[in-house]
């Protein structure tokens, strides 16, 4: 049974509870025109609004105010406190925090403990149905190829390798223009998929980052 929730921008992740320790899974949104009760959840967040049919408990949710990132602005989004106060108290230290999933965000927080700025673009699968809806050409397609080539052949993988390489841009500069002892964390669906592909020595991939701070927190 789902304990805690955090609705996305475009899935909805979930996890409970198990011996072996915090088992995490995804799930589309529900339907709001079909018949639909909440679960008794622990505690859940949601980094936008929520239709008025999929109503959750107001008692058991986590806001931004709750999060002890210090100095975090009121229009941060909670996914980002949750995960840059999370990799900073695991770490002690100066983190940078990549949340790879609808957007591509870059969450910085100081070794202070406090919110210090950060970067957003387009995810992959984002980048990818962009490509797709303003060309005239190209495919629509998503991301799933395993051990791409770096110049692939075939146009869907050449796609995806091109917006690979724009958000392992991205990261890598951002590393570049930070002091030394600032650690990456990489979180979110797209983690282990951009993982491979970056530079940063340490580099701490945690895919559920947002959920273990919300169990943490709740």
């Amino acid at each position: 049974m789902a304990e805690l929730l955090l609705v996305g921008n475009s899935r909805w992740h979930w996890a409970e509870r198990s011996p072996s320790g915090l088992r995490c899974w995804d799930s589309p949104p529900p339907d709001p025109d079909e018949a639909w009760s909440a679960p008794p959840l622990r505690a859940w967040a949601a980094v936008g609004a929520l239709p008025a049919a999929l109503a959750l408990p107001e008692a058991q949710r986590l806001r931004l105010e709750q999060v002890p990132l210090a100095e975090a602005p009121a229009w941060l989004g909670i996914d980002r406190a949750l995960a840059g106060w999370w990799a900073w108290r695991q770490q002690q230290g100066a983190v940078l925090v990549v949340d790879a999933g609808t957007s591509l965000s870059l969450t910085l927080v100081d070794e202070q403990g406090r919110f210090a700025g950060g970067r957003l673009s387009a995810g992959l699968a984002l980048q990818l149905r962009s490509l797709h809806q303003g060309t005239a050409q190209l495919p629509l397609t998503q991301p799933d190829a395993e051990n791409l080539p770096p110049w692939p052949r075939e146009t869907a993988a050449a796609m995806e390798v091109g917006c690979l390489q724009a958000m392992v841009g991205a990261v890598n500069q951002a590393m570049e223009q930070l002091e030394d002892g600032c650690t990456l964390w990489l979180t979110g669906g797209d983690a282990q998929r951009l993982a491979p592909w970056l530079n940063p020595s340490p580099l701490v991939v945690a895919p559920q980052l947002c959920l273990e701070a919300l169990d943490q927190l709740s």
